[in-house]
C-alpha cells in the first residue's frame, strides 16, 4: 500500500489535551514548560502538545517532566513532599493505557483561581 499524506491526517490530531487542562489549572504557560525544562524543550513542541498533534514517546515523556519540574517549582516546601508526579499516559489522551476516568491526586495543591 501506498502512504499518502491523506490517510495519516485524520490520526495525527487529536484535539486538546489533559495537558491543556492541567496547564490551565496550575495557571502555567507554555513559556514555564520550556524554562523549567532541564532538556531542550521549545515552545512550538508544547504548543503541538497541547493543541493534540501527535507526539512521539520521547516527547510526550520530555513534556511530561518539564510539566512535573514547573508545577514543583510552584510549590512552596511543605507542600511539595505531597506532589504526585504525573504520568505521560494521563497527560496525552492518545498515549497507551490512557485512562479517561482517571482522577487527578494533586487536587488539593492546585492554585485557587484568581477573583473575577
Amino acid at each position: 500500500m501506498r502512504y499518502t499524506s491523506a490517510m495519516d491526517e485524520a490520526t495525527r490530531d487529536h484535539g486538546p489535551q489533559p495537558l491543556d487542562r492541567l496547564m490551565s489549572q496550575w495557571q502555567l504557560g507554555n513559556h514555564e514548560l520550556v524554562t523549567a525544562s532541564p532538556e531542550q524543550l521549545n515552545h512550538k513542541q508544547v504548543q503541538k502538545a497541547r493543541g493534540g498533534r501527535q507526539l512521539t514517546l520521547h516527547l510526550m515523556q520530555k513534556v511530561t517532566r518539564a510539566l512535573n519540574a514547573a508545577v514543583v517549582a510552584r510549590l512552596d516546601k511543605e507542600q511539595r513532599p505531597a506532589f504526585v508526579e504525573y504520568p505521560h499516559r494521563q497527560l496525552f489522551n492518545y498515549a497507551k493505557n490512557h485512562d479517561p476516568a482517571w482522577s487527578d491526586p494533586n487536587e488539593a495543591l492546585l492554585p485557587t483561581p484568581p477573583a473575577p
